[in-house]
């Protein structure tokens, strides 16, 4: 009798048990629908908001800076709850997470997700009085590197031996569908800022947003990484307009054999024309509404640059001061690190950016005036006549000789940009945990390899950004992927990830294209044509989707829209293939950007991880208006998915519109429409493809 009724006393708790939590249903992150507003002003009040099962958790605290807050369930909206609450901020940064109650069941919500520990490191973040560009949330951009791009003005190419750079003298190229030299830094195609101006009704028509250039200032390189005169636009890419006479023999260290070269690049009649030609393709951009962003070099320079002058560039030509390298009594000596020993400076001893003596290293903690000059750069080109967009920083996180004055210099420059012109944006080249110069004072964002170049390679072709590298392993692990991208997008508060650079491809590593092909390794060890054979354009499309759906400013690697394949650096540089592009992908290209700028959603909206599975992601982007959710298959064959679409808030009787499929023949545009099966949406999805689904109603 005993054991009855213990039997019946069990049997009558276990049917009064609340529903186990579902942990698919809690929700919460730093976009519109979730902070309001998503940039709050210093000594302000925000409102914060957190989604779970409807009547399936007890209570929601907000945990911020460790005070406890209980939050209010305000709304019932289909199958969710949402509570909210109403959080005063000061001046300083706020970090929060949730903590969820179900009887006396415990958990916890922050960027990773529910977790059973508090982890403070992956925290929501507050930062009261910082906004960033508006316009520069889920911008389009096109990387161009300019020498390679179209000669639109052939009066001032580079001629062959115009004078010595690292030894040999600079080279001409006549062929402009040649592929690039293993040594192709003095190799010049003659691409110029005409040419760009030229192809601004191309680049309209792509649906381009922002227009990145690689270096454009005076530099005896290709690349321009190693700048000469920060002041003035390259004539090579600009305007001359004295031509300097006969291009005589040049000579190492003689410059007197390079008298072309010194005329064309110290005359300030180019210098100036060069740099109005700059200011006009800015203001026929901004007339299309493309915004420019310039590439900023403030670590190192070249030994080329009048500060240096290691090659007598600058020796004896009017208007300019000796160069440290040639006069100890220079008044830039401070500007660099000299090995100070008896036979300075004709041992030529001094600090170079990773021992490259052709890349001096700027000496800004021992030298006021060079910092100075550098934020009057900043300055200049974000101000009239230029009216620039915004800075890329070229390796930043090595500026300076401390991580203390690293930080202290970006502060002071931001502080001098934004002066100048608020709606810049400041982005940089990073690699590693960039989140302590993105707390508000520093920079916006950065190029996003860590959680967007790689993840996406990794998946879809099993290679690393440089060719260097394959792993079997991460190849189609959807889990990898997946844990990646929570784990890096946590380093990035929410304005930082709608405006972080989301590549494929870039002028440092190997083109998306040819790393579908898995070959490890590059040019030299690969001839060049290697780079396009056994390519994979349905992987590509794939990445594309990706990238044009994913959280950040999509960025197209110029030529990628028309199919242009290589290994990395030199390889990946290789000409516009005018005339000859794959036009489909173009098309393509055009339709994707299209999608992009078509729906709020996708530059401002949440996302959730929805399906991950051996070659299969599916993920939502949503908000209070639509829904959208993206499909990918890089498995080559047909797979069958169930997707719970509840949980980026469809219904039971929702449809879905098919808004774009790629194949791997082609893509389509053609309307299909699906509809829920109940919460979940079922799809058989082809081998190699990409779907995109929205809301329909």
């Amino acid at each position: 009798m005993d054991n009855m009724e213990e039997i019946f006393q069990k049997q009558l708790y276990l049917s009064q048990m609340r529903p186990p939590l579902n942990r698919n249903a809690l929700f919460s992150d730093e976009t519109e629908n979730y902070r309001i507003p998503t940039e709050p002003l210093a000594f302000s009040t925000v409102t914060i908001r957190f989604r779970a099962e409807k009547d399936n958790v007890d209570a929601v605290y907000l945990i911020a800076d460790s005070i406890r807050y209980e939050m209010t369930r305000y709304e019932t909206k289909g199958v969710f709850d949402f509570y909210k609450l109403e959080l005063s901020v000061a001046g300083e940064v706020v970090n929060y997470y949730f903590e969820i109650m179900i009887g006396k069941i415990k958990c916890y919500y922050n960027k990773l997700g529910v977790t059973k520990e508090v982890q403070e490191y992956y925290s929501f973040m507050i930062l009261p009085g910082y906004t960033s560009p508006k316009w520069a949330k889920g911008a389009v951009v096109y990387q161009i590197f300019t020498d390679r791009f179209y000669n639109g003005d052939k009066s001032n190419d580079v001629e062959n031996r115009e004078y010595i750079y690292i030894q040999d003298g600079v080279s001409k190229v006549e062929d402009w569908n040649r592929f690039p030299a293993i040594m192709d830094v003095r190799d010049f195609y003659g691409g110029d800022l005409q040419g760009v101006i030229d192809k601004l009704d191309y680049l309209e028509d792509l649906g381009i947003e922002v227009i990145y250039f690689n270096p454009l200032f005076v530099s005896p390189s290709n690349h321009k990484y190693d700048i000469q005169d920060y002041d003035y636009i390259d004539p090579h890419f600009g305007k001359i307009v004295n031509d300097g006479g006969e291009c005589l023999p040049a000579y190492d260290n003689v410059n007197q054999h390079a008298s072309k070269y010194i005329k064309r690049v110290t005359d300030k009649e180019n210098l100036e024309a060069s740099n109005q030609l700059f200011a006009k393709l800015v203001q026929m951009a901004h007339q299309r509404g493309i915004k420019v962003i310039l590439d900023g070099v403030f670590n190192h320079c070249g030994s080329f640059n009048k500060w240096m002058d290691r090659e007598q560039i600058y020796e004896n030509q009017e208007g300019y001061e000796k160069g440290a390298f040639v006069s100890e009594e220079s008044p830039y000596q401070s500007f660099f690190k000299f090995y100070t020993d008896e036979t300075w400076p004709y041992n030529n001893e001094y600090d170079g950016w990773w021992g490259h003596s052709t890349l001096p290293k700027l000496n800004y903690e021992d030298s006021p005036k060079l910092y100075e000059y550098m934020l009057n750069v900043a300055r200049k080109w974000v101000s009239p006549p230029y009216h620039i967009d915004g800075w890329r920083l070229d390796v930043a996180a090595d500026l300076g000789h401390s991580n203390e004055y690293n930080h202290q210099f970006w502060k002071a420059f931001r502080k001098a940009v934004k002066e100048c012109n608020p709606d810049t944006i400041i982005l940089a080249e990073h690699y590693g945990d960039p989140r302590d110069w993105l707390l508000g004072d520093e920079w916006d964002t950065v190029m996003n390899y860590d959680a967007f170049m790689e993840p996406v390679s990794w998946f879809l072709t099993g290679m690393e950004k440089h060719s260097d590298e394959y792993r079997e392993d991460l190849k189609g692990n959807a889990g990898s992927f997946f844990g990646a991208m929570r784990h890096h997008m946590a380093s990035l508060n929410g304005s930082a990830l709608q405006t972080a650079m989301n590549e494929l491809s870039n002028h440092d590593h190997s083109r998306f294209l040819t790393r579908t092909n898995g070959k490890v390794g590059r040019l030299g060890h690969y001839s060049s044509e290697e780079a396009s054979q056994g390519i994979d354009k349905a992987i590509f499309k794939e990445a594309v989707i990706i990238q044009m759906t994913w959280p950040g400013a999509p960025t197209i690697y110029y030529g990628d829209e028309a199919g242009v394949c290589g290994f990395t650096d030199p390889d990946n540089r290789r000409s516009y293939p005018w005339g000859k592009e794959d036009i489909e992908l173009v098309e393509f290209h055009k339709a994707a950007i299209a999608l992009h700028k078509k729906y709020n959603v996708l530059k401002f909206g949440s996302i959730k991880f929805l399906v991950g599975e051996k070659n299969v992601i599916v993920y939502g982007r949503f908000n209070n208006q639509d829904q959208i959710i993206v499909l990918i298959n890089n498995d080559e064959n047909e797979k069958s998915i169930e997707i719970p679409a509840w949980e980026i808030g469809l219904q039971s009787n929702s449809r879905l519109q098919r808004i774009m499929l790629t194949t791997k023949e082609s893509f389509t545009l053609e309307d299909f429409y699906y509809k829920m099966d109940g919460y979940y949406l079922h799809i058989s999805l082809l081998g190699r493809s990409a779907m995109v689904l929205k809301n329909f109603y």
